[in-house]
Order: C-alpha cells, then structure tokens, then sequence
C-alpha cells in the first residue's frame, strides 16, 4: 500500500505492516527552503514551495499543510504578533472587556483572512502529492479560541459565569464547523482540532464544558462530511486522555508530557489511535541525528504490533529544526529495524551542561520562575505567562519573574536539574505550585502572599 492507505489503515484501526509518519512541518517548513515563518504564512507560493520540500525530504504518509491556530482568531478580531522563526501569537482579546457573544456574521468564511491563501494551498498541494499523502487540515479547537477572544479570563469564567462559558464554546463550534466545511471542500483528508489548552483544565471541568462540544465537532467530521479526525492536545494531557476518547475522535496526538505508551493503553480501550510525540526542544530541535532516530526506535520497540500508533513530533516543529534530525526520525520510522541496528550502542551526551541554580533560602524577595515551552509561540504556555506577568504587574518590586524557555540549551538542562518533567508550570521560591493548570490571578496572588 502507498503511505496515505497505510496512514487510513492505521485511522481505520487495522495492524499494518509499520508505524505511519506525519512530521509537523509548520512553520519550520520554511527553513527548507530558505524562508522566515511570516512568509510561509502569508505568501501562497512560498507556502506550496515548502510543504513540496517537507514531502520530498521527510517522506511522510501524512503532512499538514498549515499550522497556525491565530487564522480563526485574526478573522474574529485579533491582532497578531508576527515572527520571523515561529507562528503568531495574539496580541490582544476582543472580549477582555465584554461578555458578549460574536454575532455569527463574523464566523470565518472562504473569503475572509488568510483563507483564501490557506484554501488554495490546500487545493494545489492535494493535486500534487493527494494520491499518495494523506493532508491534514488544522483548525483552532473551541476552548483555545475561547481564550484567545476572551482571555486569561476564561479560566475564572468557568467558575463565576458557567453559562456564558458555553455559550461562548457554542460561537467556537460553528466557527469550527466553518473551519472544516472549507478544509474538507478543498481536499482535506484528516481534519485535527487542535486545542493546547485542554491540557491545563481538570477532568470535571473538561466534562462540564468541552465534552459535548467535541463529541459534536467529531460528529460532525465523521457523519456530515465523512473524513478522519484527530483531537491534537500540547501539554500534561494525562489526566484528560480519557474524556478525550470519550468524545469519538479517530486519533488523538500528544506531546512530549505524556507518556505515550500508557496513555496509548486507554485508547486502547476506546479504539482510539495515538500518535506523536518526539521531544520538539530536547531531541528534536537540541538533540543529534542519532537522538532522534534513537528515541523513534525506543519508542516502537515498546508497541506489541503496529495498530492504533502514528509516528509524530509532539507538536509544531521549532522552525530550526537540523533537517537531519527529521531525516534521522523519518529513517527510523520507515526502516526500523535498520536504524536500531545503527544507534544500539549509542548514547547521547547533548545536555551535559552546568547550570548554577538561585540560592532559594536566600532571596531578597520572592522570585516566580515560569518554566515554558515558548510563551511566544505555545498556546498554553502564552496563558501561563500571561497569569504571571498580571500577578508580577500587582506585586511589581515586590517580586522578582523569569522565564526559562525550553528552547534553549540552558534551560532544558536548569529543568533536569530542577526534576521539572510538565510544561508549563510555575515555580516560586523553587518550590512547584502551579504546573499543566494555568492559575486564577487571586490563586496565583495567593501563593505568592503565602512567601512574602
């Protein structure tokens, strides 16, 4: 079978003779061929150019086309913040003052934003590579695009105005069913709501709010228009793996948080495919070609067969990605046992760096550190900092902030040292208080009071 059948075979919950492999290349396509992520993001030809040179060189079974959660957000009224080396983040919220719902007007239509750039890459890319690649179509999920109109505000609005919160998710839906009519229509063959910040909520929170918004969605996907589906979370999504399943999506996809190979045991139980997740930052973006090829083999020699598992990175790949390691994470897929024969013996050294960490018992004031993936280009990660810079803007002198951003070599070796293992989270005082939930502004403020 081709790579897209083996990737359907998989979807369709069959044992297949490998793993399938879907690297995503967002904006770090652009660095293929020698362009920032603000141009792959805004230049159609450019886009095209890219994600050609993904499928020449990754040779994935399955590829998204684009990867940005801001197109729903910038049709509905946000500013973005543009960036040469990773995706826009928002900049402001038009509802941060009001609780009003959008009118349903203003929903995305094929003309609005950067649709019609985003449709006809889709159109393109699925003449030249569709027989033989599976696309996958990425839309904002409902409770990220919820923030991103509201705010950091969302999160005391599930315990103040429960109402509101789903009326609100309600508004989100239907622009997601907008979403995915126009993705469909252009030849989409896997439709992926993703929603990082699923993963900084709590069970009975999920339940109450995004479960019948996502059962809806994925109804809709599979019914109405007849496709594959994915449930793409970032984050500890640990605790939220199983109300996942429990909203019928064909796969869900988890990063680096999750222990794969557990989590893969309860969907399991759902009949619900798995995929990802090779570290975006330690191995993926820090590590050697050898990491990586290690970690893809490491990881497959722990399934029993080759069912309900796809091959994937944990999320958007970092834009400086070494092509080399994408290279050595797709040989490992696709000649497996070639690429343990080749890394059997080896061990990787990458992150043998010193770090000198504050003296905790001596501090002139409180010192919040927030440990993140990127607050400028991870969702969950934006909210988390977003909670820390309005509770640094109260205390102001009082306190001291820094982020440590996983991106960095440094930082991945101040969290091994730290025994951080869940991003993001936040620390006071080197002590963990707040880690894959994001804080109320009066729960974060009371931390800190309790050190002061």
């Amino acid at each position: 079978m081709n790579p897209k059948e083996l990737l359907f075979s998989t979807l369709r919950h069959e044992v297949t003779e490998r793993a399938p492999w879907v690297p995503f290349a967002g904006v770090h396509a652009g660095k293929l061929t020698g362009v920032d992520a603000t141009e792959i993001l805004t230049d159609e030809d450019k886009l095209v150019d890219a994600l050609m040179e993904v499928n020449r060189l990754y040779k994935p079974d399955g590829q998204p086309v684009v990867f940005d959660l801001q197109l729903e957000a910038e049709i509905l009224g946000c500013d973005l913040v543009w960036s040469k080396d990773g995706p826009p983040s928002v900049a402001n919220h038009p509802l941060a003052d009001t609780m009003n719902i959008p009118c349903r007007c203003t929903l995305p239509t094929p003309d609005a934003g950067r649709m019609p750039m985003v449709l006809s890459a889709m159109r393109r890319m699925k003449a030249a590579v569709g027989e033989t690649t599976a696309l996958y179509g990425l839309l904002c999920g409902p409770f990220t695009l919820a923030s991103h109109l509201r705010g950091n505000d969302i999160f005391m609005d599930m315990y103040d105005d429960d109402e509101y919160v789903k009326d609100l998710m309600s508004f989100c839906v239907d622009s997601g069913k907008k979403m995915i009519d126009m993705f469909v229509d252009a030849g989409m063959d896997v439709i992926a709501i993703v929603d990082p910040l699923v993963s900084q909520i709590s069970v009975d929170h999920f339940e109450e709010f995004l479960s019948e918004p996502f059962a809806e969605l994925f109804r809709y996907i599979r019914e109405e228009k007849k496709v594959f589906s994915s449930f793409f979370v970032c984050g500890n999504a640990t605790r939220n793996i199983e109300v996942m399943c429990k909203t019928a999506p064909d796969s869900i996809s988890v990063d680096e948080n999750v222990d794969i190979i557990a989590a893969k045991a309860v969907c399991d139980q759902y009949n619900v495919v798995i995929g990802g997740n090779i570290p975006l930052t330690s191995v993926m973006l820090h590590g050697t070609q050898q990491d990586n090829m290690k970690f893809v083999v490491d990881m497959l020699a722990k399934l029993d067969e080759y069912k309900n598992f796809i091959v994937a990175p944990g999320c958007d790949m970092p834009y400086a990605v070494p092509v080399e390691n994408t290279i050595g994470a797709a040989q490992a897929v696709l000649n497996t046992a070639d690429s343990a024969e080749m890394v059997k013996n080896y061990t990787s050294a990458t992150f043998d760096i010193e770090v000198e960490l504050p003296d905790y018992e001596n501090l002139e004031r409180p010192l919040v550190e927030v440990f993140t993936l990127d607050s400028a280009t991870c969702a969950a990660c934006t909210y988390m900092m977003g909670a820390a810079n309005v509770v640094k803007g109260t205390f102001r002198e009082k306190i001291d902030l820094v982020e440590y951003k996983f991106t960095e070599k440094e930082n991945i070796a101040r969290c091994m040292k730290m025994g951080v293992t869940n991003l993001p989270c936040i620390y006071i005082n080197g002590q963990l208080k707040f880690s894959s939930i994001i804080p109320s502004t009066e729960e974060l403020e009371e931390a800190v009071n309790e050190v002061l």
